[in-house]
């Protein structure tokens, strides 16, 4: 079982889905689903629209240079098959795979260390411009300076009205 990848946005194509087109010069591009295919005959480039790991591996979103994608590479010579070969693939993919998530995870924490401490800032800033919304019912009847003024209005109608009904 051959497991293609999407030329628009490198996700895998498992056989009997996606969409095929040869180009005139017989260049084969395989898409995952309608969506990429669109995008192409659109003549977009995978590298500019946000989806794609394209665009994620060139504005350092995922990780570009990592030995374990070399695992991952097309080859086109096919093995002789041998039962302890096999075996020993199969479990080097298995401790490549979690090597692979260990390292996709360090890199995603060293992303994100910055955003912790600009979200803090962030917030910080907002509490100081905003901070007569968020003080205490306690410290607002110790200073009564925080509240707003109480306006007394005298009302006046009440003599005039009275006076129309006895008429």
């Amino acid at each position: 079982m051959r497991l293609e990848k999407c030329w628009f946005c490198s996700s895998t194509v498992y056989p009997g889905h996606g969409i095929q087109f040869v180009r005139n010069d017989a260049k084969i591009f395989r898409f995952c689903r309608s969506k990429c295919h669109k995008n192409f005959k659109m003549k977009r480039n995978p590298r500019k629209v946000k989806w794609t790991k394209a665009y994620r591996r060139l504005h350092g979103k995922d990780m570009t240079q990592d030995s374990t994608f070399e695992f991952e590479r097309k080859r086109n010579r096919p093995e002789r098959y041998d039962r302890n070969v096999t075996e020993n693939t199969l479990k080097a993919i298995k401790k490549i795979d979690k090597v692979r998530v260990d390292r996709e995870a360090r890199h995603h924490t060293m992303r994100m260390r910055g955003k912790k401490t600009m979200e803090q800032r962030e917030a910080a800033k907002e509490l100081e411009q905003s901070i007569h919304m968020v003080k205490a019912p306690a410290l607002l009847q110790q200073e009564p300076s925080l509240t707003l003024p109480k306006i007394k209005v005298k009302v006046s109608q009440q003599l005039s009205e009275e006076n129309r009904m006895e008429e």
